[in-house]
């Protein structure tokens, strides 16, 4: 559902409400990545404060510009999580931090364990320390849905995991534990959300490991055939970055007790990747454009989780979590973008 067709009162209404009125100085890491700059982009146009800390890895001046970072209430460090000194720079006067830093691919961290563990776990462990130096009031991080291993409970819930299927999911799953170790010895607050296949404005096409929506898309805009690994009965969830912006936003502001919580953000729903990429070619259709699509198969991918759906019930009771675009909201905010950057023009756009 759009955030327009809403009709009564939710908490994150009230949680913006309330951060229009008195507002806060953040810090959002990976700040010039796709999550990262969705996150920027929002939190300035509630009028706070924003210190961003990347290294231009993955993310780029460019989404920066996009999310109106050229203003005075915005501030920007580029510097790395491996290094102690500057998170401690990033993190000083921040009431609230939004750690989205990471190397997110399970292929590269098949490929690359060591810099994987190095960037997501000892990078993580920095940002901590430095947050509870600091006296920030909540640290938010992104985990994942790859931290739900072998676990075969569909839809998943956040108490049973089961073995990591991949060095990435493993770095996520050590993050989480570090956290409650955190709470527990120093009662120092932190939430961690657990994502599951966020898409939308600013998510890269290209490269092999891209996400699969931008990807397939960029390929059906070209003609290109598309790779399915496996059978495409695979399923995931996936997440539009607005509902996730908003969980960031409610998991940073509201009242909690434990200092530790975990929850999934998702939709709460699954789709089939043969669904999927009939979803995108009818969209692609919807705004004009005539999709060829060519499917290939091709051999699982080590370290995927075979089916994946959220249960987001504990985020909707404790956080107030309220999804606003399911899949086909998203697809349609979003598909004009992806058209943009493949350089088309849809005679309906």
């Amino acid at each position: 559902m759009a955030p327009s067709q809403r009709t009564m009162t939710t908490r994150y209404d009230t949680a913006i409400d309330a951060l229009r009125r008195s507002p806060k100085t953040w810090t959002v890491t990976g700040a010039a990545g796709f999550i990262g700059s969705n996150l920027v982009e929002a939190l300035l146009a509630l009028g706070q404060h924003v210190m961003a800390l990347d290294n231009f890895s993955t993310g780029s001046q460019k989404n920066l510009a996009e999310a109106g970072a050229d203003t005075d209430g915005f501030r920007l460090i580029t510097g790395d999580i491996r290094d102690p000194g500057a998170c401690v720079d990033a993190v000083a006067g921040a009431d609230y931090v939004l750690h989205q830093a990471a190397l997110g691919s399970v292929p590269w961290s098949v490929e690359d364990p060591l810099r994987t563990h190095e960037v997501n776990v000892t990078g993580f462990l920095n940002m901590l320390i430095a947050c509870r130096d600091a006296g920030v009031e909540r640290m938010v991080y992104a985990g994942s849905s790859a931290s739900y291993g072998d676990c075969e409970l569909v839809p998943a819930i956040e108490d049973r995991l089961g073995v990591p299927l991949s060095p990435y999911a493993a770095s996520k799953t050590t993050n989480e534990i570090y956290a409650a170790g955190f709470a527990q010895t120093y009662g120092f607050h932190s939430v961690g959300l657990r994502y599951f296949n966020v898409f939308g404005p600013r998510q890269d096409p290209e490269g092999a490991y891209a996400a699969v929506i931008p990807k397939w898309i960029a390929a059906l805009l070209r003609g290109d055939p598309i790779q399915i690994n496996g059978d495409g009965e695979t399923t995931r969830d996936f997440c539009y970055v607005a509902n996730v912006v908003q969980a960031n936003v409610l998991a940073a502001t509201q009242p909690m007790e434990p200092p530790h919580r975990v929850f999934n953000i998702a939709c709460g729903t699954q789709i089939s990747l043969n669904l999927l990429l009939e979803s995108l070619a009818r969209g692609l259709s919807d705004l004009g454009l005539n999709p060829q699509v060519e499917a290939r198969h091709g051999p699982f991918r080590t370290g995927d989780v075979r089916f994946s759906e959220a249960d987001i019930a504990r985020a909707q009771a404790e956080l107030g979590f309220a999804p606003t675009h399911d899949l086909a909201a998203g697809l349609a905010e979003a598909m004009p973008w992806y058209c943009e950057l493949c350089g088309v023009t849809p005679p309906r756009g």
